[in-house]
């Protein structure tokens, strides 16, 4: 079955934190949903509990092997 959009008709990206208010996810989680797996929809699901969308965004995390992949 396919993994949904979390969109909830709530399209506002918060000026510090540069998240949608309505479903968390950043800009560029938003424009790559359409192409992208299942798997890693999955992937963002799973993040998105966990973020604030009214908090500025975290420092930049060191770039490992998954550095670049949403």
């Amino acid at each position: 079955m396919a993994v949904l959009s979390p969109c909830v008709g709530v399209c506002r990206i918060h000026p510090k934190s540069r998240l949608c208010e309505g479903c968390r996810r950043s800009p560029a989680e938003i424009a790559g949903w359409p192409a992208w797996s299942d798997e890693r929809r999955r992937a963002v699901l799973a993040r998105l509990a966990r973020r604030d969308p009214f908090a500025p965004p975290a420092a930049p995390a060191s770039r490992g092997p998954d550095a670049g992949q949403a």
